[in-house]
C-alpha cells in the first residue's frame, strides 16, 4: 500500500463533493415534502371536522375531499420514503468513494456509482409523486372554490 499524498486527499474530497451537493438538494426536498404532508394533514382534519358537523347532503362532497386528501398524503409519504432512500444512497456513495480510495488493494468496482444512480432514480420517482400531489392539490382547491361559490365544478 502506497502512502497518500496531499493531492490524493484533495482528489478524494473533490470526488465526495458531488454526493454532498445531492444530499443537500435531497434534504431541501425532504423539508418541502414534510411541510406539504403537514398541510395535507391539517386540511384533512378540517374537512373531517366539517364532516362531523354536517349530516346533510354535503357529506358526499366531503367524503370525496377526505378521500382525495388521503390520496395526497399517501403520495407525499411515498415521496418522503424515496427521498430518505436517496439520501441514504448519496451517503453510501460518499462513503464508498472514500473507502475505494483508502482501500487501494480492495476495489469496490462500481458500488459508489451504483449507489449514486439509485439515489438519482429515487429523486426522480419522488419528484413524480410530488408533482402528482401538487396536481391533486390544485384540483382539490378548484373544487372547494366551486363548492363555496355554489358553481358546478369544471374538470
Amino acid at each position: 500500500m502506497t502512502p497518500f499524498t496531499s493531492a490524493d486527499h484533495y482528489r478524494i474530497l473533490t470526488s465526495m463533493l458531488a454526493p454532498a451537493l445531492l444530499m443537500a438538494a435531497t434534504g431541501s426536498l425532504l423539508v418541502s415534502a414534510n411541510n406539504r404532508l403537514a398541510r395535507v394533514v391539517d386540511r384533512l382534519r378540517q374537512v373531517i371536522a366539517l364532516w362531523k358537523l354536517d349530516p346533510s347532503e354535503n357529506r358526499a362532497g366531503l367524503d370525496a375531499q377526505i378521500e382525495r386528501h388521503r390520496h395526497r398524503a399517501r403520495l407525499v409519504l411515498r415521496a418522503c420514503l424515496l427521498l430518505y432512500l436517496a439520501l441514504a444512497s448519496f451517503v453510501g456513495t460518499s462513503l464508498g468513494l472514500a473507502a475505494d480510495a483508502l482501500l487501494q488493494n480492495v476495489r469496490l468496482w462500481g458500488l459508489p456509482t451504483a449507489l449514486a444512480v439509485i439515489g438519482v432514480l429515487c429523486l426522480l420517482a419522488a419528484s413524480a409523486f410530488l408533482g402528482r400531489e401538487v396536481s391533486l392539490s390544485v384540483r382539490s382547491f378548484d373544487e372547494e372554490i366551486d363548492l363555496e361559490l355554489n358553481r358546478p365544478h369544471r374538470p
